[in-house]
C-alpha cells in the first residue's frame, strides 16, 4: 500500500520540479528576448519622450512612437525582422503655437541568423517614408541607408548597439536635404522577478547642420520590469536623459516612458 502511494507522490514531484524548471526557462528565454531588439518575437511597443526646455522659448515637445517589430522567417537560416517607427508628435512653434500630427515613419529591415552565436547580430535596409502631416513634423523627404545593429547577452546583461546612415533621395526641391547619422548604444542588467536597470541613449548628428550645432547626445538611465497580465507578458520602463551636448535651440532633458505588449509563438 505504502509503495503504491509513494509512486505516484514521486512522479507528482519530478512532474511539479519538471513543471517549474521549464517555466523559469522560458522566464529567462523572454527576458533576454525583450533586450534584443531583432530577436524573433512579435512585439507592438509604445514610446513616449517628452523633451523639456526646447527652442529659444524652453518649450515642451512629445513624441509617442508606435513601434510594431514583425519577425519574418526567410528560410531554415535567416529571419527578416521588420521594424517600424511610427511618430506622434506635439511640437512646439514659435512662443505660444503647437502642432499635432504625424511625423515621417522610419522603416527597418534586419536579415539576422535563426541560431546566432555569441554575437547577435542583423544588418539591413533604414528608410524613412514622408509621411508628415505638417512641414514642422519632419522632413518630408524619403530617405534610404544602411543599418548595422550587434548584440551579446552574457548571463544576466545585454549590450550591445545600433547605427545607421540616411541620405534623402527624393522628395520636395524646397524642403532641405538630409544625411543623418543615428545609433543607440544600450545597456541592460537583469534583476530578479522580472526588473532590470538599463541605458539607451538615442544619439543623432545631422551632417548637414552648421559646425557645433550637429549632435544630440543623451546620458541617462532608466529601469523596467516585465510581468504578466492574464498570459500576456508585458514589459513596461521609464528613463530620464540629458542632454550633455545639443544645438542652440534643442532640448534640455528627456522623459522616456515604454509599454511593450509582447506575443511570443
Amino acid at each position: 500500500m505504502i509503495k503504491k502511494t509513494v509512486l505516484p507522490i514521486l512522479l507528482l514531484i519530478v512532474f511539479g520540479l519538471t513543471n517549474v524548471h521549464a517555466q523559469e526557462d522560458q522566464k529567462v528565454d523572454l527576458e533576454k528576448a525583450i533586450q534584443n531588439p531583432i530577436a524573433a518575437l512579435y512585439t507592438l511597443p509604445f514610446q513616449n519622450n517628452t523633451h523639456f526646455g526646447v527652442g529659444p522659448y524652453n518649450r515642451t515637445q512629445n513624441v509617442t512612437n508606435v513601434q510594431p517589430v514583425i519577425p519574418v522567417g526567410l528560410g531554415k537560416n535567416v529571419n527578416m525582422i521588420v521594424r517600424t517607427i511610427i511618430p506622434l508628435i506635439s511640437q512646439p512653434v514659435g512662443e505660444t503655437d503647437m502642432k499635432y500630427g504625424l511625423g515621417d515613419i522610419a522603416l527597418s529591415i534586419f536579415f539576422t541568423p535563426k541560431k546566432p552565436g555569441k554575437l547577435i547580430w542583423g544588418v539591413g535596409p533604414a528608410i524613412g517614408l514622408p509621411t508628415l502631416t505638417d512641414e514642422s513634423l519632419g522632413s518630408g523627404k524619403w530617405t534610404a541607408g544602411p543599418a548595422i545593429i550587434l548584440l551579446i547577452q552574457p548571463k544576466g546583461w545585454t549590450l550591445g548597439m545600433v547605427m545607421q546612415n540616411t541620405w534623402s533621395f527624393a522628395g520636395p526641391s524646397d524642403r532641405p536635404d538630409v544625411n543623418l547619422f543615428y545609433t543607440q548604444p544600450f545597456i541592460t542588467k537583469n534583476l530578479p522577478k522580472g526588473w532590470y536597470i538599463n541605458s539607451g541613449p538615442i544619439i543623432t548628428s545631422n551632417w548637414t547642420a552648421e559646425k557645433g550645432e550637429q549632435w544630440l547626445v543623451p546620458m541617462g538611465i532608466g529601469a523596467g520590469k516585465l510581468f504578466r497580465i492574464g498570459k500576456l507578458p508585458i514589459n513596461a520602463q521609464l528613463g530620464y536623459y540629458n542632454f550633455v551636448i545639443a544645438p542652440e535651440n534643442g532640448p534640455e532633458w528627456e522623459l522616456r516612458a515604454q509599454i511593450n505588449f509582447l506575443f511570443p509563438k
